[in-house]
């Protein structure tokens, strides 16, 4: 009784506390019960360190300093790097360690770097089956500890990879498919993996897997029938003693094998958690061996960490808007204004999902039909993909170009055909490329621009514009343009030509990650109506 009476006042002493708080405290209690000793991370470590093992970084950008001895160093952008290099287990032990501590990383939206909060734990040396069970136990424990409605999806790098290696394609190719299958482009995925040389069974099999998703059981179940080689074979057979080791523990425990990211980094099964109410994954892990063995030969490795910044989230106050939703699971949905938002509109309502009054002929910023359980609102067509990637809409129709500039981290679930246009490069009818120096390229899609030519490998210098782009070349501010064209017409009368077209431009179905884990029927019934529309 004396031990249940401290207990119930420990809980109610952490509500004084944030959620990341409350969870730093359980999170500490629950790791040391399960055997992990704390692990104290320098802020700094010799820039070298990361020189050398740069692509086991979630990013190259780190900011360096020389020290007071000379040295040059650098502020920690990651913690397993430095356990995984002072760790060094022995033959047939298992090194068990937790940490509570920041990282400062490069932030692809406020082109700044900040500092991440992170509290994880990791298990190196001998990982036996057991032991990868313990590391997923204690990442479900983890999320359990947050209080609200969580999900845990698992998948295995190996029947991804398993399946790439069987298939005819160069395996320089094989990043950008893993890239349009952790998108769930499968309009995209399809054509690429077509280009690069796969036949039709085997782009079916690769968009086969977007389909592999689901309770653990039943998915395991029908995987087993979609697997061609032995390593995506293998790879089950881990998943299934997984499953076995789990138990009951593993109830509610999800399995998506199209999940596959950061191929180079992870070699095993991989997990990611999502949390109601919070836009972006909190917990994100995974096996690691490579890097593991890079300090200690014949080692393996397993660990995750949870990102105790996006928690402060659950502390903030409902949006007005979903204050009055009530009980009911809505779906929010950003439309771009102007034409392809009313024609995105006119699709949605004729699929069935119309709102209660035309918001062309209301000052409203939000309408809605609460029996079909929509809202809608309009942004700026350039604010789309930030609205559904940051949660405050959970799916959204963008332009293929705003998509690919932002680089939003979202799912890419429908090319609608709509708005069709295409990217292009376009300059003087008389251009002809000067190499020997840098190439000057006004744009306003100045990540398209930068990345069409570094593939190409051509050194450019850019002109970021907002506005009347035809108008560089013109006036000698730049040699070509990267625009938009749709016909071709402004080109033509102000003696321009398209010199190439590198994208093909529509509207995409978007969707925020964490709720088409939490949405999933609503959201999955919707596009499957608007397919339906689109088809007729």
């Amino acid at each position: 009784m004396e031990k249940r009476g401290r207990r119930r006042i420990m809980e109610l002493t952490l509500q004084n506390f944030t959620p990341a708080e409350q969870a730093t405290f359980r999170l500490r209690a629950l790791y040391e019960q399960g055997g992990y000793r704390k692990y104290r991370a320098s802020r700094f470590e010799e820039y070298a360190l990361y020189q050398e093992y740069q692509r086991f970084l979630p990013d190259p950008q780190v900011i360096t300093f020389t020290d007071l001895d000379g040295k040059l160093r650098a502020i920690k952008p990651d913690v397993t790097l430095s356990i995984a290099k002072t760790a060094q287990p022995a033959p047939g032990e298992c090194k068990r360690f937790y940490y509570n501590e920041e990282v400062c990383r490069a932030s692809r939206e406020s082109h700044t770097f900040q500092t991440i909060h992170q509290m994880g734990l990791e298990c190196m040396g001998e990982v036996d089956e057991a032991a990868q069970a313990e590391v997923l136990r204690l990442a479900l424990a983890s999320l359990a500890a947050l209080d609200v409605p969580t999900v845990l999806e698992v998948s295995h790098m190996g029947f991804v990879t398993g399946l790439l290696d069987v298939l005819d394609v160069p395996a320089t190719a094989h990043a950008r498919l893993v890239e349009l299958l952790c998108a769930k482009n499968e309009h995209e995925l399809r054509k690429a993996a077509l280009q690069a040389g796969a036949d039709e069974a085997g782009a079916d099999a690769l968009c086969g897997l977007l389909t592999l998703h689901g309770p653990f059981g039943a998915t395991l179940t029908a995987a087993k029938a979609a697997a061609i080689s032995p390593s995506q074979k293998a790879a089950l057979a881990e998943l299934l003693a997984l499953q076995n080791a789990l138990g009951e523990a593993g109830r509610g425990l999800q399995l998506d094998l199209s999940m596959a990211d950061e191929a180079e980094y992870y070699n095993g099964i991989i997990f990611t958690g999502y949390a109601a109410g919070i836009p972006r994954a909190v917990l994100k892990g995974g096996q690691y061996d490579y890097l593991m063995q890079r300090f200690t030969p014949g080692a393996k490795a397993i660990g995750f960490a949870m990102y105790l910044d996006e928690l402060e989230r659950l502390a903030a106050p409902l949006p007005p808007v979903q204050q009055q939703g009530g009980e009911k699971t809505w779906l929010n949905i950003a439309l771009p204004k102007g034409r392809l938002g009313d024609k995105a509109y006119a699709l949605l309502a004729g699929a069935g999902y119309s709102a209660n009054e035309d918001y062309n002929d209301t000052r409203k910023l939000v309408v809605e039909n609460p029996e079909a359980g929509v809202r809608y609102f309009l942004v700026k067509p350039s604010d789309v993909a930030i609205y559904v990637e940051h949660g405050a809409a959970d799916i959204g129709i963008v332009g293929k170009d705003i998509l690919t500039e932002s680089g939003a981290d979202v799912y890419e679930l429908l090319d609608t055909g709509m708005g069709k246009c295409r990217m292009c490069v376009a300059g003087p009818r008389n251009f002809v490329d000067d190499e020997s120096r840098a190439l000057r390229v006004a744009t306003k899609f100045v990540n398209i621009a930068r990345d069409h030519y570094e593939r190409r490998g051509r050194d450019i210098d850019i002109v970021k514009l907002n506005g009347s782009i035809e108008l560089a070349p013109i006036l000698g501010l730049s040699d070509v343009i990267v625009d938009i064209v749709e016909t071709g017409t402004t080109l033509k009368e102000n003696d321009l030509t398209v010199i190439e077209e590198f994208m093909p431009i529509s509207a995409r179905f978007i969707a925020n990650k964490a709720s088409y884990k939490f949405k999933y029927a609503q959201l999955t019934e919707l596009l499957t109506k608007m397919k339906e529309a689109l088809a007729q």
